[in-house]
């Protein structure tokens, strides 16, 4: 595979794998929930983990209505709803509740882009309110001793070869004093020399990519974005005319000519010839 002009990453289950820290979120999202719920709470929370529960990975949720969303990802119209226990809507009752594209505004509808909002999704369906105070815990605990992230073997010497070659940027929902924090664990700093912070992905990605486009005086069609959020990262690239790296680990393969899936990052770093 070629290097292009443009590389924008996502951080979060692209530059880092484990899922402990989501487990740990969980928990500290349970101590919220009411003593008569805990056990349906977990109960729900391993079935959306395992793919056995109508909220999964690839959906959006809706706290209002309490509703699990199968979400067009290319036009991010809603296609069908769910209750919680499963139980379809009626295709008139989405079509009225649903006009034109979601918005996501990260507190009343949600993409489950990751594993951060299964938890968050399972602990507004049994009430909790304020779910960004155990969101600070988690990320809070990640930077402890207690809490081991790895890094990716190879990975930062492949950046650093392709920073030599072409631009690479970093773009994510985390906030500066989390991507700093990440970076150390990682052993990523000083290899990305823009980074964007607090993007709020889905709702602004057409945005920065815009601009950054427009900053590194590239065309889209030089311009390839690496995530695992097919919503976030993906979809909007693709209609953008860029490349896009999926990173995911679903058997289910998604068809475009831009677009290259793998299961690990390593994969397709394997595949770059810098």
């Amino acid at each position: 595979m070629q290097v292009e002009k443009l590389y924008i990453f996502d951080l979060d289950g692209t530059l880092y794998e484990g899922t402990d820290h989501f487990d740990y979120y969980a928990k500290r999202l349970s101590i919220d929930v009411a003593e008569k719920d805990k056990a349906a709470f977990w109960a729900d929370y391993e079935k959306s983990k395992n793919g056995k529960h109508v909220l999964e990975v690839g959906k959006a949720y809706d706290v209002e209505h309490d509703a699990v969303l199968t979400v067009d990802p290319m036009t991010l119209s809603v296609v069908e709803a769910h209750n919680w226990d499963g139980t379809e809507w009626p295709l008139e009752k989405v079509k009225d509740t649903y006009k034109g594209n979601l918005e996501f505004d990260f507190e009343t509808i949600v993409a489950i882009g990751d594993g951060w909002w299964l938890p968050f999704a399972c602990a507004k369906h049994y009430g909790v309110k304020d779910c960004y105070t155990r969101y600070c815990e988690t990320k809070e605990y990640m930077v402890t001793d207690e809490f081991q992230l790895d890094p990716i073997p190879g990975l930062r010497e492949f950046l650093l070869q392709l920073k030599e070659k072409t631009n690479i940027v970093l773009m994510t929902n985390s906030d500066a004093d989390d991507v700093s924090r990440l970076f150390k664990e990682l052993e990523l700093d000083g290899v990305f020399p823009k980074v964007v912070t607090s993007a709020k992905k889905p709702s602004l990605t057409d945005h920065y990519f815009n601009e950054l486009t427009k900053e590194f005086g590239v065309k889209p069609s030089e311009t390839v974005s690496v995530g695992d959020n097919f919503i976030n990262e993906i979809a909007p690239a693709l209609l953008q005319e860029m490349k896009a790296v999926y990173i995911s680990g679903s058997s289910q393969a998604m068809e475009h000519d831009n677009l290259v899936q793998v299961k690990r990052i390593t994969d397709w770093v394997e595949s770059v010839k810098i």
